[in-house]
This record gives structure tokens, sequence and C-alpha cells, in this order.
């Protein structure tokens, strides 16, 4: 039988862009749109688009909604009839696909899928979207391997080199009440990581407000400061080793880099962080076998009964890496 893999696009990084024209176009919204706001579901829609254009589309009256004029902020309603004026958009004729090997490690990572959304255990190395010189990540390789799908989004994000649990929403009903459980700590999300030294006491809170800032070199670092946002993270020992420890880590805010910064500001850097880490240790530890930053999205857990009354409880569980076992196998146990 001939392997289904074989048949899909391998990766290529020329492409050829041109432009081509659009017709004017009526499009109906339904349940699953209500609620996105105009300019969002335009940008969706018009994919090649610059921004600018399309909110001076808005701002000139060239969209229309139930034949009338609307502002950027005005919010779709179930059965409302958008007239998409005629645009000119970028073409591409050769899409850039990921290769054959990334797509099959997707495709394997799948844990969990269900009506409206479905579970991946990201592998590591892989970004979550595609941008900033990356020419694919998750969501365009579940693209291509869900071509059939309408709408996959991505729920949340993990870090390139953190593995583990990555909800991708296949409605916009299910992304809309995922994102309202996450603001609202209705998700349960918990991590793994080793770090640094041996851990004393038992389950510690920090509450440290982070700022991002952007190095002249485009670098994005995450500080600790008054003038950031609010993050707390619950750290608790699993296991103490003699070099490391092995820590759960509960979040209660989702901020960019939250667990690596404070691991770092607590004096147990995460084993493999190249940037909030400690690089003498993490060259000892490199004869464990680590070659990667050990932080693993371990389980999520929530329910979709704002949607569905009789939604259960879901509770998933990524297992850690072979790679990684190996590591935590490789050190010795703690006194």
């Amino acid at each position: 039988m001939m392997d289904p893999m074989a048949q899909l696009p391998s990766q290529t990084s020329s492409k050829s862009v041109q432009a081509v024209s659009t017709k004017a176009r009526i499009v109906e919204v339904d349940d699953e749109r209500a609620g996105q706001r105009i300019d969002n579901f335009l940008l969706a829609n018009l994919k090649g688009v610059p921004k600018s254009r399309v909110y001076r589309m808005l701002r000139k009256g060239e969209v229309r909604v139930n034949k009338g004029r609307i502002k950027a902020s005005y919010r779709l309603q179930s059965g409302d009839a958008v007239r998409i004026p005629p645009v000119r958009v970028a073409e591409t004729e050769a899409p850039v696909n990921p290769g054959q090997r990334v797509l099959k490690r997707i495709e394997a990572g799948i844990l969990a899928e269900e009506k409206g959304f479905l579970l991946l255990n990201k592998p590591p190395g892989i970004a979550v979207h595609g941008g900033s010189g990356l020419n694919y990540g998750v969501i365009e390789a579940l693209r291509v391997l869900r071509s059939e799908a309408p709408y996959l989004e991505l729920v949340h994000r993990l870090d390139r080199d953190t593995s583990g649990c990555l909800l991708i929403a296949k409605r916009r009903s299910v992304l809309r009440e995922l994102h309202r459980l996450l603001r609202e700590g209705g998700v349960d999300k918990r991590y793994l990581a080793l770090v640094k030294g041996q851990w004393q006491g038992g389950e510690r809170r920090v509450d440290a407000p982070l700022l991002k800032n952007t190095l002249r070199s485009g670098e994005r670092v995450v500080t600790i400061s008054s003038e950031g946002k609010s993050a707390v993270s619950i750290f608790r020992p699993v296991t103490i080793f003699a070099q490391a420890s092995l820590v759960e880590v509960s979040l209660l805010t989702g901020r960019t880099h939250q667990i690596r910064v404070h691991a770092a500001s607590i004096g147990h850097p995460i084993v493999g962080d190249e940037k909030y880490g400690d690089a003498g240790f993490d060259r000892e530890m490199k004869k464990h076998g680590i070659r990667r930053l050990f932080l693993h999205a371990r389980s999520l857990g929530f329910s979709l009964n704002g949607l569905d009354e009789q939604s259960p409880a879901y509770q998933f569980t990524a297992p850690l890496g072979a790679e990684l076992e190996a590591v935590l196998n490789s050190l010795s146990p703690g006194c």
C-alpha cells in the first residue's frame, strides 16, 4: 500500500507571488462566526491584503453589513450579510509546506481529537506557528494534514523548545470558550521542569510581574518588573536528585516565558535554558544527555459546559519524551 504521507507536499523555500483581483461578494455570518469583530473577520477572509487596506475599506464604507456602514469595532451577529468589495490580493503560486518528516511527527503527536478541538503532544524544536524567519509551524502543518477542515486555530502557545499539551480549536465557538476559560482560570495547565539544584521545602508560589523587552538584535527577553503584567506560578517538588530537581508547575496566568523567568528568579533555572539558565551547569548536564530545554506541558484539564451543559470534564496527559526520560534515569538520587 502506498504511504499516504508520500503524497503530501515537501518543504520548499521558493515561492512566486502575484496580485490578483477578487470580485465583490456577500458572506452570510453563521453561528460560529457570530461575535467576531468585523476587522478580524475581514483579515481572515482577505489573506494577503495589508491591514492598512482593510481598515481603509472600513473607513470609506466599502464594506457593508446588512447594506449599512459599520465601524471596525462592530461585532458580527448570526445572519448578518457582509458585503466584501473587490480587492487585489497577493496570490502564492507555490506555498511553503512542511516536509514529510515534520508532518509525520505532528500526526504521530495527536493525542485526542473531538468534534470541536484536537490535542497535540507538541514535539520539541517546532514553533507553534510560522513567522520571524520560520516558514511553518505546528498550525501550518496541521492545516496540511487536515486540509478538509474548515477551521483550525491555536488556542494557546508553547515555546519552540517546549514539548507537550497544545490545544487547537476546530470551531470558532470552541476557541472563544477556551479563551474565556483561560482568562478566568478555568483551564488547569501543569508542566514538568528539571531545575538546577536540590529543591528545599515543599510547594512554592512565585508572584512576580513580567515585562517583555525587545533588544536591538530583535531578540525578545522577559524580565521581572513592577511595570510588567501580573504573573503567578506554583512550583511543587516531584523528585529530588543529587544535582537537580524535577518540579511540577501550575500556571495561574499565561505570560511569555513565565515558568522560565520565575524559575530562574528563585535560584532554580530550568536545565537547558539558553536564555535564562546557567550555562556552566548546563554544560555539566550535557553529560546526562540533555540537549534541549527540559520543560514539558504535562497535562490540561477543562470542561466546555459553557457551550454544552453535558460536556465532560476533559483531562489530558502528554507522556514525557524518551530523551527526557533517559535524562531522569541517568541522574543520581538526592540525599
